[in-house]
């Protein structure tokens, strides 16, 4: 009897590995003015600089150079089609438009405004539960474009 008290707990301790390795796979979105964990948090949605798409279970990142951010006007849900098709579970940023807003909270992504530091503070941050999703947008329509940034 021992031997398959022994065998049943490999097998569970081996389960256990298994679900912590596969995780949930949560992937977030920062928006950031350069294209490393070192960089600044942009504090615009839609026309940041870059996004970077990081897996909380991995650890890994992709940097994306924002093509939207030349745009006069939809960069925000030009934007937040991007964020979304990539899968994302969370947004940090700094501000968000009413646009960004809906197409975001539509595609059922939490987003959190208010975040500043680097992006790897801003991961901290979210892992350590320091931020509140935000119900709302924070800056009105065109906040990002030259001459109405902060």
């Amino acid at each position: 009897m021992p031997w398959v008290g022994w065998k049943l707990a490999v097998n569970m301790a081996r389960a256990a590995v298994v679900v912590k390795k596969e995780g949930v796979n949560m992937k977030i979105c920062i928006t950031s003015e350069g294209r490393t964990l070192d960089s600044k948090v942009d504090s615009r949605f839609g026309r940041c600089q870059n996004f970077i798409f990081f897996n909380t279970d991995t650890g890994n990142f992709e940097a994306q150079e924002n093509a939207n951010l030349q745009f006069q006007g939809g960069a925000g849900i030009q934007s937040g089609q991007l964020v979304a098709s990539k899968g994302v579970k969370a947004v940090l940023t700094g501000n968000i438009g009413p646009n960004a807003h809906q197409v975001l909270a539509a595609a059922g992504i939490s987003i959190f405004t208010g975040v500043s530091g680097t992006v790897k503070e801003a991961i901290d941050g979210y892992k350590n539960g320091k931020y509140k999703p935000a119900d709302t947008p924070n800056v009105g329509s065109k906040f990002g474009m030259p001459g109405r940034s902060i």
